[in-house]
Parts: structure tokens; sequence; C-alpha cells
């Protein structure tokens, strides 16, 4: 299995972050990608990725929920960084509406931003949208480069959404949210192609049923596997190969 987004550099595993890794290890989990947050995840996220070459991959970009008024200085850290390391791509980016609209337009300028960078480094995009789908996409749509691909990461919308989402070139990143008896995804996963799914945790959060409202991890990727394989009416082996492929199509250099 391949985890698409974990926060394992979070200091929620502080105590025990080895012995997660290795439970995560022993349950088929072969790569775990990172997205970053801001200029503070930088240094955790990178050490990670030394001491597993080539499992644990990192990403750069500056989260929406991290955009301040200084948000243009941390745009220079990521693009400085850009410069300087193989990162596989630009996120965590995108839009955050839920909590608090004051830095919107902040945000909106940031997304677009870290859009060109990815593209003038060949990169992919992993879009966090919360309570934003469609300024996100309308975003997206005003880029207007048809080469700009990723990840929805933690899709929780609904049909009409995923579709939009896949019309655009992009892959849908499906967590703990499927397990949620009211989570909706039981009425999208049925209709989508597996090809356009890929698997998260996104660690510590959003863990899944049964350990919902518990610290997540990455090893409980294989509860959302099986619960899509439950929903697609496929086996679990099914899911896993299909959502590999996938993810590692991502990991090929872009146009």
């Amino acid at each position: 299995m391949i985890e698409t987004h974990a926060h394992i550099y979070s200091d929620d595993y502080a105590d025990d972050r080895d012995n997660m890794l290795q439970r995560a290890w022993n349950a088929g989990v072969e790569q775990i990608w990172m997205p970053n947050c801001d200029r503070t995840t930088i240094p955790g996220m990178l050490e990670l990725a030394v001491r597993f070459p080539g499992k644990c991959l990192p990403m750069i970009g500056l989260h929406p929920t991290y955009v301040k008024d200084d948000f243009e200085d941390e745009l220079d850290i990521m693009e400085e960084w850009l410069g300087r390391y193989p990162f596989m791509a630009v996120g965590e980016i995108g839009m955050d509406l839920f909590w608090d609209v004051t830095f919107r337009e902040q945000q909106e300028k940031a997304f677009l931003y870290q859009c060109k960078l990815a593209r003038k480094h060949h990169l992919w995009i992993d879009i966090h949208s919360r309570n934003a789908f469609w300024e996100t996409v309308k975003l997206i749509e005003e880029f207007a480069d048809p080469a700009l691909k990723g990840i929805f990461h933690c899709f929780t919308g609904n049909l009409e959404e995923a579709k939009k989402a896949i019309e655009l070139g992009f892959k849908l990143g499906i967590g703990g949210v499927a397990t949620f008896k009211n989570g909706g995804l039981d009425k999208v996963l049925p209709f989508v192609e597996l090809e356009h799914i890929v698997l998260e945790t996104d660690s510590p959060y959003l863990a899944p049923v049964p350990y919902r409202g518990k610290r997540n991890e990455v090893s409980y990727i294989d509860l959302v596997a099986q619960r899509v394989a439950d929903l697609m009416q496929i086996s679990k082996a099914e899911v896993i190969a299909a959502t590999s492929g996938t993810s590692k199509k991502l990991l090929l250099p872009t146009i």
C-alpha cells in the first residue's frame, strides 16, 4: 500500500514514532507521502525523509490554514526549498473556509502562486479544500493549465464534486471518512472508477472506525482499503493493487 498523505512528523508521535512506523511497515505500507504545512514542519519532515529514503517522501508547500499576513515570506521559503531538494510534490496547498475566512484572498493568492511553482518544477499538487471545493475548482480553472495534476486530499464531497475533480485530471484521496456512518462516501465510491482513487489516512487526524476520535496512524490505512473494497464490491487486494499503481504514476515526471 502507498499512504499518500500523513503528517508523521507531528508531535502527536513524539513518544512512539518509530513504533508507529514499524506498525505501518508491518501492515504492508510501502511508502508514506508527507505533506508540508509551513516553515516549522520542514525540519522534522526532512529528518524522516533522510532516515527512510525511498519510503518517507516529502512534499513542500504552505497549508491554507497557515496562510496569514506573512504568507509571501512563507512562499519565498517554499520556493527556495524547491530549488534545493527533490520534493515529490507541492502540498499541501489549497483553500480552507471552515473555521475562518479572514485570509481568504491571501489563500487564493498563495494557492495560485504554488500552482505556478508546481508547473515550473514539473510537480503535481496535493490539494486541501475544506468547505471550499468549488472555490478551489474555480482557481484551478482560472489557472487554466491542463498539465496541472494531483490529488484532492481527504475527498469527502458528493458525486458531482467527485466527477468534477476527475474531469480536471485529479485523483480522489480517500481516507478514514469513508468508514464513517454518515461520511457520505457510500454514495460516491460505488459510482467512481477505481483508477481515480488513492488511499490515505491524514494521520494523526480523522482516524477510521473503530478508532474514530482517537489518534490516527498510518497502519490504519488497511481499514480504509477494506472499506473501499466493501463499497465498490471488489476485493481488498484489487483496491490495494489499483490504488498503489495509480499513486506510483504520480511519481513519474510531469511535462
